[in-house]
């Protein structure tokens, strides 16, 4: 009788703790669910009245989108061979990413940036993959509209990290002459699982796929990664590269995820690419 006991008052106490590891998942996956924009997104915002000090020849924009408007950034060269679009990584704002300018003036490249929602001086928030696309697509379309029929020839996307599988999607859209893409995933569900195994699939509301979008375009592609990148691991650009054969790799060894820049093979292959050489 006395065993029988034991056993069940065992048996009560594992179902109880079962229960309340169910319970603590249950919670963390809703807080995942509700609260995603703050794990994947990490802006840096700047008064209203900022002031950008970057030359007389970059420009401050403004977008209009549903429900509010976009801060851009345009260095805009007298007869500026190409522009490079750029859509920058998940923390920042345009005073950090902006910038290298003295070498697109010497390349005489145009460089036109914008700060996704709450970042910067735009307005808040982010709230849904689509919105993301649809703003890229309304600062692609403002651009064209400054340069009109005096449009540069060479189009440049360029996406950095988070800012991939948009530049993806709008490369696969628009065919540009060149698509960079720096440090990019095949998809966040991708990535999620892997930093986030215990976390279901379906719970991610920005799938944001690369993969999906990259052998839709026809324009040369350059692929960079570190070596050493472990937030986003270079077996991404390995596997988009597989989707998209003409696709060129370059893998620095030693870089990591925030350093490519200072490794002169990776600005020297950048570079050539960005200027069609």
């Amino acid at each position: 009788m006395k065993a029988g006991r034991a056993l069940r008052r065992a048996a009560s106490r594992v179902a109880v703790l079962a229960l309340a590891a169910a319970l603590v998942w249950a919670l963390a996956v809703a807080a995942l669910w509700w609260r995603q924009e703050w794990l994947i997104f990490r802006p840096h915002t700047l008064p209203a009245d900022w002031v950008f000090d970057k030359g007389p020849d970059v420009h401050e924009r403004w977008i209009d989108v549903p429900g509010g408007r976009l801060n851009a950034l345009h260095l805009r060269l007298p007869r500026p061979d190409g522009v490079v679009f750029y859509l920058h990584g998940n923390g920042g704002s345009l005073q950090g990413w902006f910038g290298d300018l003295d070498r697109h003036r010497r390349a005489n490249l145009d460089l036109f940036m914008i700060d996704y929602r709450g970042y910067g001086k735009s307005p808040c928030c982010i709230t849904g993959e689509g919105q993301l696309h649809a703003d890229v697509r309304a600062a692609w379309e403002a651009m064209r509209r400054i340069y009109g029929d005096a449009a540069p020839q060479r189009e440049v996307i360029v996406g950095n990290s988070l800012g991939t599988a948009l530049a993806a999607r709008l490369a696969a859209e628009e065919q540009p002459e060149q698509l960079v893409l720096i440090a990019p995933y095949t998809s966040m569900k991708a990535l999620a699982a892997e930093h986030y195994p215990w976390v279901p699939r379906a719970v991610l509301r920005y799938p944001l796929a690369t993969e999906e979008w990259i052998g839709r375009v026809r324009a040369p592609i350059l692929l960079a990664h570190g070596g050493r990148d472990t937030l986003i691991e270079p077996h991404h650009s390995r596997r988009l590269q597989q989707l998209a054969p003409h696709a060129q790799l370059l893998l620095v060894p030693e870089a990591r995820h925030h350093d490519l820049q200072a490794f002169p093979e990776y600005r020297d292959a950048l570079w050539a690419a960005l200027r069609g050489r």
